[in-house]
């Protein structure tokens, strides 16, 4: 099964990710960076097992963000 991995330390808090897909990404009141709803953190990255459901757009998710902190694995 695929993977999100997301290194938030990295994250610039353009919110991209959050309008493209709001159902599994939020935006910190606190920093204002980006956080992989349902993620797992291991040293500030941040995993989460890829859906089928949910592969397409995050793949296009992935691809959109500014300084590519999203990876599919």
């Amino acid at each position: 099964m695929a993977k999100i991995i997301h290194y938030r330390d990295k994250c610039i808090g353009c919110g991209v990710c959050f309008e493209m897909q709001p159902e599994i990404w939020r935006m910190s009141k606190k920093d204002g960076k980006a956080t992989l709803l349902r993620g797992i953190e291991k040293k500030s990255i941040h995993i989460l097992p890829l859906h089928l459901s949910i592969e397409t757009l995050t793949i296009e998710v992935a691809k959109a963000c500014p300084v590519k902190i999203i990876k599919i694995v």
